[in-house]
């Protein structure tokens, strides 16, 4: 049980550690493409306000309150940045294209990448390396691109540089998640074990006393003969008997390893040779039996614990069922095999499900009914866990309840 709690620590925390750097570096990201577009618009837009010339410094910085980025573009583009311009007229038709800006872009290739461009309804964007913009003039459309390829590599080798940063210091919180775990759960840890070394220590305690007061009423049924007192007394002392012997499962089952000892057995026929005894039972008290069982289903795993664990749910739908009700079984898949265990209850909507498999929790909050412990179902879910598989509690109706477990 320890070792499920540190795994499951260690998986939120990871995983809440990985979510927020995750989320972060989608924000540089975004942030990132966002500022390099931005300024390259600025100085797209230097040059539509040029008409469609590259701006002199002091003019094209006159009169403005915040330059902005752009103002670094269009210093660089003196020297770095390419562009051309290709005009069209009011009916679409290409004009010309002026690549004094960029003589490595050829007149086809110019021509053919501004006429793309032109078909598209967007103002801005990006083609072929370039970022674009589209405005109308007296005369009809002018387009003007500027070469950014390089500002995007630029820009992407930085966030890969800031990613695997990221990614590096995520590892080490992971690892220290990973190794701080432990500390964390030691308190649980031993809170546990002081709870098993009670339970080891009142089963020493009481077996004893128990075992003598069986003992003794055993010479008293002898010399005095049977009795009601007698009776009850035996009843109390067997129940308290099985309340110890279902204590120490309980603990044995959060101390087994998954995959430990397992092995291959027909789970359809152990499925059948558990429901055989239920089924007489339920009839004699007037309930129906209904199973629908797949056949040739084989499982890996423990036999006993299995049969320990169909014993529980169905002993528990029998016991619960109401009367003239029925019970429903059914095993079905190959791969991932699924059981589910039915019955009629017509308190049901009072169930506290998402409880019912904790530690001595009844349904029946003043504790009137006999026969139960609140245990039964702790051990379920302990041998599902153990098998690395899921027990649900579920309602069907307004009248119905059931369990489902599947198999890993």
């Amino acid at each position: 049980m320890i070792r499920r709690l540190r795994k499951r620590m260690v998986l939120i925390c990871g995983g809440a550690v990985l979510a927020v750097f995750l989320l972060l570096f989608l924000v540089i990201c975004a942030a990132s493409f966002h500022q390099l577009n931005q300024a390259i618009d600025g100085f797209l837009d230097s040059i539509a306000d040029n008409g469609g010339k590259l701006p002199e410094p002091d003019a094209d910085t006159e009169g403005r309150a915040d330059p902005g980025p752009w103002v670094l573009f269009r210093e660089k583009a003196r020297f770095d940045i390419r562009f051309f311009t290709a005009d069209f007229d009011e009916n679409g038709s290409l004009l010309s294209v002026d690549r004094k800006a960029d003589a490595e872009i050829s007149q086809e290739e110019a021509e053919s990448c501004a006429l793309q461009v032109f078909r598209q309804s967007e103002d801005r964007g990006w083609k072929a390396g370039y970022r674009y913009r589209k405005y109308a003039t007296d005369t009809g459309w002018t387009l003007i691109f500027a070469e950014g390829s390089l500002n995007q590599s630029v820009t992407q080798m930085l966030l890969f540089t800031v990613g695997g940063v990221m990614a590096g210091t995520a590892a080490v919180i992971l690892l220290l998640i990973f190794l701080l775990s432990r500390r964390a759960v030691r308190p649980a840890a031993q809170a546990y074990e002081r709870q098993k070394q009670f339970i080891t220590d009142a089963n020493h305690e009481l077996k004893t006393p128990l075992t003598l007061i069986m003992t003794n009423l055993d010479i008293v049924e002898t010399e005095c003969g049977r009795s009601e007192w007698i009776d009850d007394i035996r009843s109390e002392g067997e129940r308290m008997s099985e309340l110890i012997n279902q204590l120490i499962l309980l603990t044995r089952m959060d101390e087994t390893m998954p995959g430990s000892q397992d092995s291959l057995f027909h789970l359809s026929s152990t499925v059948r040779e558990t429901l055989a005894g239920f089924q007489v039972l339920a009839q004699e008290n007037g309930k129906q039996f209904c199973a629908h069982i797949e056949p040739e289903v084989a499982y890996y795993g423990k036999q006993e614990e299995i049969c320990r664990l169909l014993d529980i749910l169905l002993e528990n739908a029998v016991k619960y069922c109401d009367p003239q009700g029925e019970i429903y079984v059914s095993l079905r898949g190959k791969r991932h095999p699924q059981i589910r265990v039915e019955n009629t209850c017509r308190g049901v909507k009072e169930l506290e499900l998402d409880r019912l498999f904790d530690r001595f929790y009844r349904g029946d909050k003043a504790r009137s009914s006999s026969g139960g412990f609140g245990i039964g179902l702790s051990i379920a879910r302990s041998i599902v866990r153990n098998h690395r598989g899921e027990i649900t509690a579920y309602r069907k109706g307004e009248d119905r309840i059931g369990f489902k477990v599947i198999l890993r």
